[in-house]
């Protein structure tokens, strides 16, 4: 598996990956929340030049991405305070890679990219009805942080905030 920079001209291939790994959730919640969700991860948010977008590679064929926020950026269009840490956002397995370790892998190259600029933590969001995210999440160390959570569609579902916390005098042994 090769980790690395996303090029431009893939973004369409990755905006549709992304849905086509989230469509697992959309008879789970309510149509209207669906179709935000979908607007949400294909569009150009991604595109902002301090942005960084990531893919994972397997046999030559892209079928993870991530997007990585820097610190103190309004990642959710005003939904939570800018926080001063890095945010994880739109993580996606195509649906046939999935299980093979690859949201993993793109997580991990996340917390390695915050950790080489010096942070001490990385968040992210998730819904609360994608489960096998959080199990994955906290499986990795994450904790919950409640006091950001947001309610993006006024519909009950929560968008439950994580936040990773890492030892920077220890990078060395890692």
């Amino acid at each position: 598996m090769i980790i690395r920079d996303a090029a431009v001209k893939e973004l369409p291939l990755i905006r549709e990956q992304r849905i086509h790994a989230y469509e697992i959730h959309a008879n789970s919640i309510p149509e209207g929340h669906w179709e935000a969700l979908k607007q949400a991860i294909s569009s150009d948010a991604d595109t902002h030049p301090d942005i960084e977008r990531i893919v994972a590679e397997l046999d030559g064929k892209i079928v993870g991405s991530v997007v990585l926020y820097p610190a103190k950026t309004d990642a959710y269009e005003g939904n939570v305070e800018k926080l001063d840490y890095p945010e994880i956002r739109m993580l996606a397995v195509a649906p046939e890679a999935q299980g093979k370790g690859i949201a993993t892998a793109l997580i991990s190259e996340c917390i390695a990219r915050a950790k080489a600029k010096g942070f001490q933590s990385i968040g992210l969001h998730t819904g609360e009805f994608m489960t096998s995210a959080m199990r994955l999440y906290e499986r990795l160390g994450f904790e919950r942080i409640p006091q950001h959570d947001f309610q993006p569609a006024n519909d009950g579902i929560i968008v439950k905030a994580y936040c990773h916390s890492f030892d920077i005098e220890n990078l060395s042994q890692q």
